[in-house]
């Protein structure tokens, strides 16, 4: 069987080492040199709250030689059209992508390779790529989870396959239910990871700060409603009923969610958002595949996201330098409460 983690940044990197180290043989295929040679050179080097280093085998795309059983998905969705396509040919006869990207990828992919060959996981754990060759767990090791779902077409032995890969670092739980897997790690991202790139901090800046929370929970009740007008069933995260938890419809309930975030972040408080580690870098973030999903489904099922709306349009002027990177983004909400 053939394996291939395409996108290898900090979470594939991570993946990847625990795979190898664990004995799963896997191709790390990343654009970046620097970083493939300094994994082929000194093996992958995983700090933070885990500390190992184990060789692994990292390659460029142009170097990938198929056909491959399983690609891991875990470049940015918005190259999805030219990066699905580019390895469509290089998949086996009954080959899947298994996308880890935000959002909700899975149809686009599908419309590119068929359903019969796409599958969806959610990543319940975050990292940070520290250097070359380096990256940090930002998660606590006993929080780590895969959810992961199919599509029609999808066979019990290609799941059974993909969920023994991904056990080689964490229970990996599969979801009858894609999209209520798919639209509360929405909710998460939404939340966490776009507040955090307005303010520039991580969860735990978002989760423990008493004014950036108050927005927080506004931006969890809006993916809530949003959710609930388009179909959506939430799925537990790492069993916990989050519409139960943070849902309200009374001040009492407002003030319980509200002092129970800061608890539920407690183990994923280091992490800093993907969104804003690009922006650090110059590059475009993914904000329109996530809080702009929310934005989009408000706008077809009638339900309004003042909040979401607010964090894409923050962060698309940090994106072009129109905004610091500064906790005195939350000022501009101001007109919203």
């Amino acid at each position: 069987m053939k394996c291939a983690i395409y996108g290898a940044g900090s979470l594939g990197t991570v993946l990847g080492a625990y795979m190898t180290k664990n004995g799963a043989a896997v191709e790390l295929v990343n654009r970046n040199k620097a970083h493939v040679e300094a994994l082929n050179k000194n093996g992958a080097h995983i700090t933070g709250t885990v500390e190992f280093t184990t060789p692994v085998n990292a390659i460029l795309p142009e170097e990938m030689e198929g056909p491959y059983d399983t690609v891991i998905l875990l470049t940015k969705q918005l190259n999805n059209p030219e990066v699905v396509s580019f390895l469509k040919p290089m998949l086996s006869e009954d080959g899947v992508i298994v996308t880890l990207q935000n959002g909700i990828p899975e149809p686009g992919i599908a419309e590119i390779i068929g359903s019969e060959h796409t599958m969806g996981c959610v990543v319940e754990w975050g990292a940070t790529m520290s250097a070359p060759g380096e990256c940090t767990m930002t998660s606590d090791p006993d929080s780590l989870s895969f959810h992961m779902g199919k599509m029609d077409g999808i066979t019990d032995e290609q799941c059974a396959r993909v969920k023994a890969l991904l056990e080689n670092m964490c229970p990996c739980e599969m979801e009858e239910d894609l999209l209520g897997v798919r639209w509360s790690k929405l909710l998460i991202n939404a939340t966490f990871s776009g507040l955090g790139t307005v303010i520039g901090g991580t969860f735990g800046d978002v989760s423990e700060d008493p004014e950036v929370r108050k927005i927080a929970l506004r931006c969890m009740k809006e993916c809530i409603d949003v959710g609930h007008a388009a179909g959506a069933a939430f799925a537990p995260v790492q069993g916990k009923n989050i519409t139960k938890l943070f849902y309200y419809t009374n001040p009492i309930k407002k003030v319980f969610s509200y002092l129970l975030i800061p608890i539920a972040m407690k183990k994923h408080r280091l992490i800093e958002p993907s969104m804003l580690q690009d922006l650090k870098k110059g590059k475009k973030c993914e904000i329109e595949t996530i809080n702009g999903v929310v934005s989009e489904w408000g706008r077809k099922t009638g339900v309004p996201t003042p909040v979401n709306d607010r964090i894409v349009e923050i962060v698309k002027k940090e994106q072009n330098g129109e905004l610091p990177l500064s906790r005195d983004n939350i000022r501009l909400f101001d007109d919203l409460k």
